[in-house]
């Protein structure tokens, strides 16, 4: 299928949807937004998909700024796929919103729960959890492929009204701050200076003082750099040394380093 599907990721679980569907749908190519909106290579595809998780109940700050990149590339056929691991809310509506002000239709739209990475609200959730959603998961993503391949209109997946409602407004309420929260991680005793934190930050917020992470201030709070760090040195606010840490199971470090077109650490 002459096909090209977006991802954007911090701790593999958009990569892993991303990945699934395109082995499954065949002839498709997979692109990193954080690393195609630094080149904008030609993309020449009829179907574009975008697979994205939800942040603060809403569409991410770099999903934001791709979408009116997308017009360039003249897709017929445009679908979205929101990665979450809660409420979907009203992102996808949020996000077909933004696509029409931008001169562009938003044909179909999927909710796809993972396990969360949101560590602030808790650490890992249990292996057999996360083994009934990667389920799950697949089965939606079989479900989504003949929609996408017969380039079908359908609406939306949105929570229901309540969640809309209160999540949408969490999310106006948030949006503003998102980029300084970085300024609850720090860094404890374990600390061994690898950089990796740095290496898969999509954001690039991360610089090394001394070999130790500082953040920048224009954080995406996609909690890469804590899920991913091997020593679980660094934490977020007071409660996560006591937190077990997530990544997609199926995704490893390098396929995160080569996403961001880094070569793989030693």
């Amino acid at each position: 299928m002459d096909a090209a599907i977006f991802y954007y990721t911090g701790t593999g679980n958009s990569l892993w949807v991303a990945r699934t569907l395109g082995k499954q749908m065949g002839e498709v190519e997979l692109f990193s937004i954080s690393d195609w909106m630094k080149d904008k290579k030609p993309v020449n595809c009829k179907v574009i998909g975008v697979v994205f998780p939800v942040h603060m109940w809403g569409v991410a700050p770099p999903i934001l700024k791709f979408i009116s990149e997308i017009k360039s590339l003249a897709p017929q056929y445009i679908f979205a796929i929101a990665v979450d691991g809660g409420q979907v809310a009203g992102t996808l509506v949020q996000l077909k919103n933004l696509f029409r002000k931008n001169g562009m239709v938003l044909s179909s739209g999927f909710e796809i729960k993972m396990p969360s990475n949101y560590i602030p609200f808790g650490g890992a959730e249990t292996g057999e959890n996360q083994q009934l959603k990667f389920e799950s998961a697949r089965k939606k993503i079989s479900a989504i492929i003949p929609v996408v391949r017969n380039k079908e209109t359908s609406p939306v997946d949105q929570g229901a009204l309540w969640q809309r409602v209160l999540f949408t407004l969490l999310y106006k309420l948030s949006f503003s701050r998102i980029s300084t929260l970085d300024s609850s991680f720090w860094v404890d005793g374990k600390c061994n200076k690898c950089g990796i934190c740095s290496q898969v930050c999509p954001a690039e917020n991360i610089v090394l003082v001394e070999g130790q992470p500082t953040w920048t201030h224009h954080c995406e709070q996609c909690m890469a750099c804590i899920q991913w760090c091997p020593q679980a040195a660094i934490q977020y606010g007071k409660k996560t040394s006591a937190y077990a840490r997530y990544h997609h199971p199926e995704v490893q470090l390098k396929d995160m380093l080569k996403a961001r077109q880094l070569p793989p650490t030693k």
